[in-house]
């Protein structure tokens, strides 16, 4: 039974709608949602437990570089905390942004375009989240828009060709030059960027409403036109009783700077691409620990305050592996993409391009990226080209459409990581975030069509 296409794709459809339904309504935690309810499906499909453990495999090996990354960054830059590194940062962020929620914004969206230079999304969450988070709750500011800011503006500069989209759509177009592809996108990047310091703009007056409102009805303290020097030395008091400074940095001030030298170079080896990010976090971790605590006690007793927080994301991004090895392996993912080109009528044939591309973000939630331009870009390619349009052309649509998602679906690793790092809710998120971001997409998509890039 397990090879009928139709099946296939209904038993797919009814894992991820099922998944993303009660992940929304808070109904499942994500750990047993991404690993019964794929398997279920599987065995419905008449799959074995022998075949399930395959596609456990094959889905482990795509996700156990980021559980290491995870699990030894979150503990470098909580032992980092620790130290009272980031103290002195935030304060200078409070002071720099004067409070403002809307010079909070655009810095939001400008700090997510810079990290987000080395392609890697699990990266830039990891540099921007734990130092603007306090900062958002200072100022009663909503974490989900942190996420969004980010998301958006990462989204935009991983267009770049070594951030993992433009080279799997060389690799399906056969273009030799990823180089190449990315100059016709450049004009629609820069444009993006744009929009996202407009957008930042205006998702801060809105924010400052909302928070208004929230003061008005006594929901939250009076923030927006308090003395912002006041404002830092009230974080300073709580962050000195939350997060007291631990180690040999409370006598020692000199042990911060070191910190900060080892803090950059793990940052640059990472952006540099000297090793993989959880090579470089494993020995930042490492390290830190022997700069910042003299005896094995001390460094034990460090390992086992933040392996909690480490181990919790870890098991979600390991689940993750399962829902993506399930779904990847049986076929399901390629039988919804194959099926949903079917149902698409004759008429809009030379359109086909840009409508999957308009429908580039709900695909992302039910596709991973690698299906969508593994499976869905070959069939909408070959399709589009009985009707004149150039290969080119249907790759940029179907970038632009989806690219803008990559931070809003639950296929997405380093979103878990995002949502983890900022202690917050993954359906709560896609209900706050999705349309916005599928909004943008669209319009960014509609202004390659009248630019030229993408052509009817």
């Amino acid at each position: 039974m397990h090879g009928d296409n139709i099946w296939l794709t209904m038993i797919g459809l009814a894992i991820i709608v099922s998944i993303v339904g009660l992940l929304i309504a808070k109904k499942i935690s994500p750990v047993v949602g991404m690993t019964l309810i794929p398997c279920i499906g599987a065995m419905i499909l008449g799959y074995s437990v022998g075949d399930l453990v395959k596609f456990f495999d094959k889905g482990l090996s795509q996700v156990m570089n980021v559980v290491i990354m995870f699990i030894f960054a979150i503990i470098f830059f909580c032992i980092m905390t620790d130290s009272g590194l980031f103290k002195p940062l935030v304060k200078r962020l409070i002071l720099m942004t004067r409070g403002n929620v809307i010079i909070v914004c655009v810095m939001t969206a400008l700090i997510g375009s810079f990290a987000q230079l080395d392609g890697a999304g699990a990266v830039t969450f990891l540099l921007s989240i734990p130092a603007l988070l306090p900062l958002y709750k200072a100022l009663n500011m909503n974490k989900y828009l942190l996420i969004l800011l980010l998301a958006l503006s990462a989204a935009i500069m991983n267009m770049v060709p070594w951030g993992g989209p433009m080279a799997r759509v060389a690799t399906v177009l056969k273009v030799k030059s990823v180089n190449e592809l990315w100059y016709g996108l450049i004009p629609i990047q820069i444009i993006g960027f744009v929009l996202v310091i407009i957008f930042a703009v205006y998702l801060g007056f809105r924010e400052k409403k909302l928070i208004k409102k929230a003061i008005e009805k006594g929901e939250v303290e009076e923030t927006q036109d308090v003395d912002i020097h006041r404002l830092v030395n009230i974080y300073e008091r709580e962050q000195d009783i939350k997060f007291p400074v631990k180690g040999r940095a409370r006598n020692n001030p000199y042990i911060i700077w070191i910190n900060v030298v080892l803090t950059i170079l793990v940052i640059v080896i990472m952006l540099a691409n000297l090793a993989p990010p959880e090579f470089a976090f494993m020995i930042g971790t490492s390290l830190a620990l022997i700069i910042n605590y003299k005896s094995v006690d001390e460094q034990m007793d460090r390992l086992k305050a933040h392996a909690p927080n480490a181990l919790m994301m870890a098991a979600v991004i390991i689940a993750a592996g399962m829902f993506l090895g399930v779904l990847n392996e049986t076929g399901m993912l390629k039988a919804i993409a194959t099926d949903f080109i079917k149902i698409i009528p004759d008429a809009v044939g030379p359109y086909l391009h840009i409508i999957v591309g308009i429908f580039g973000v709900p695909l992302d939630l039910l596709t991973s990226t690698d299906a969508y331009y593994f499976a869905v870009l070959p069939i909408v390619e070959q399709t589009a080209s009985q009707f004149h349009v150039s290969a080119v052309s249907t790759a940029y649509a179907m970038v632009i459409g989806n690219i803008i998602g990559t931070f809003v679906s639950p296929f997405s690793p380093a979103l878990w990581l995002a949502i983890g790092l900022a202690e917050a809710n993954m359906g709560t998120y896609i209900k706050y975030a999705f349309f916005w971001i599928w909004g943008f997409a669209i319009v960014l998509l509609l202004i390659a069509v009248l630019m030229g890039v993408v052509t009817v």
